[in-house]
């Protein structure tokens, strides 16, 4: 299923319909403000595991990130935040940077596994936040992207959905998408530093 959502005005019965999709351990691919991502609803074990199955890797070695809708979203699911860190993530979200910071308790534990820590991101993208404040959680987001070479069809959702139709529920079509991927932070020592330089400028003083 392809649902047409436009990028500045998302259409709220296609909104719900995607939702209705996620509530039921679906995987679909959705736009982000960086590249197009999988993304299941944080809950679905199900969904997870079919996420980690198009990424190739063990559900219980995944390291997928969160999208929440705001910062307030956010903070449910990470340990208190110092207020340079926070004001750091104010300054910068939403935008295209991943958070990795001390996981709470609203972290499944099956999700988190091991880890004590979680990558968060609070997308500029008004598709999926409109998505994840009607399903009322935030997703588990893993980008489309290949890590190791820049394929065309990762950009284009129409590509995606022919290269993807099997093993997806749907996608939701907001246009182009970039092969830029996320700026990430590493935030779980006193000093936050970047573990990889992507689309966002540097948030560090």
């Amino acid at each position: 299923m392809i649902l047409r959502i436009h990028p500045d005005n998302p259409d709220e019965r296609r909104i719900r319909q995607a939702v209705q999709i996620l509530e039921k351990d679906g995987v679909l691919v959705v736009p982000t403000d960086t590249v197009y991502s999988f993304a299941c609803a944080l809950g679905s074990a199900r969904g997870l595991e079919r996420v980690a199955r198009l990424k190739g890797i063990n559900p219980k070695e995944a390291k997928f990130s969160i999208a929440c809708a705001d910062l307030s979203q956010l903070s449910n699911y990470s340990r208190p935040l110092d207020n340079a860190l926070f004001k750091m993530m104010k300054r910068t979200l939403p935008g295209p940077y991943t958070f990795i910071v001390p996981a709470n308790n609203n972290v499944p534990k099956w999700f988190a596994g091991k880890r004590k820590h979680i990558g968060i991101r609070v997308p500029n993208n008004n598709v999926l936040q409109a998505l994840v404040r009607e399903l009322g959680k935030p997703l588990v987001v893993s980008s489309v992207r290949d890590e190791d070479e820049v394929i065309e069809y990762t950009t284009d959702p129409t590509l995606i959905a022919e290269r993807f139709e099997n093993q997806i529920d749907g996608i939701i079509d907001s246009g182009y998408g970039t092969i830029d991927a996320s700026t990430v932070v590493d935030c779980t020592d006193e000093t936050p530093k970047i573990l990889r330089e992507g689309i966002g400028p540097s948030p560090l003083p």
